[in-house]
């Protein structure tokens, strides 16, 4: 048995829309050669008797009895990993190109709330896009992503139930644990400066800007292993 250094922690790594574990598959090898555990969760997405509540059961699940736990969070993730907070002994939570959701706020409102539709405009103007075209996922997920695993995450497109953006955040306060942000500058979904103005004014947090797209485990895993453990 490979014995762990003093300070390993255990990463605790929640997805985004459509809930698979395989968002992550890329940067578990990085995190362990580093010397930490990791616990990559599976989501139940597409089953729509599943709430935030749920969500957050799966991953506390996951996550029993380990020690030292950083959760980590990706896009839609950043609605469950709060509700887990509250409920284990977290050391640190990171939220990775996120949402940041307000209490009582739906994930639904999120978006008009944030202003996410009109950055994610702007920015497909100043970057030359058609922001009137229709929604292309290699296009505004996967452009900065290998061909070959950009092949494989669209070759089996995962469903996203909506029953949790259906419901209010049930929150009254962000928890007590020391939370980073991390942004990623080529994010054309939540572009960087939209990322940056929603925690400033929800987490008076300034996100620390790193390089990459939208699903940046899948197109710097070894970078972001590296912000991580730092």
């Amino acid at each position: 048995m490979t014995r762990l250094p003093h300070d390993a922690r255990t990463f605790v790594l929640i997805p985004g829309a459509g809930g698979e574990s395989w968002y992550w598959h890329l940067l578990e090898p990085e995190l362990r050669q580093r010397g930490h555990e990791v616990i990559a969760v599976d989501l139940p997405a597409d089953d729509d008797t599943a709430g935030l509540q749920d969500y957050a059961d799966t991953v506390v699940k996951a996550a029993a009895n380990r020690h030292n736990l950083v959760l980590v969070a990706q896009s839609m993730g950043g609605l469950t990993a709060p509700l887990v907070c509250v409920r284990l002994s977290v050391t640190r939570l990171v939220l990775v190109n996120a949402m940041i959701p307000a209490p009582g706020e739906t994930g639904g409102q999120w978006w008009a709330n944030t202003g996410q539709e009109q950055a994610q405009r702007e920015n497909d103007l100043r970057e030359g896009r058609s922001p009137d075209a229709e929604f292309d996922a290699r296009v505004y997920f996967f452009h900065d992503v290998p061909e070959h695993i950009a092949d494989e995450g669209l070759a089996a497109p995962t469903r996203q139930s909506a029953t949790p953006f259906d419901q209010p955040w049930p929150l009254n306060d962000w928890p007590d644990v020391p939370t980073r942000v991390l942004s990623s500058c080529g994010d054309r979904l939540f572009p960087v400066d939209f990322q940056t103005r929603v925690a400033q004014q929800r987490l008076g947090i300034t996100p620390e800007r790193i390089p990459g797209g939208h699903l940046v485990a899948l197109s710097r895993p070894a970078e972001l292993a590296d912000q991580l453990t730092r």
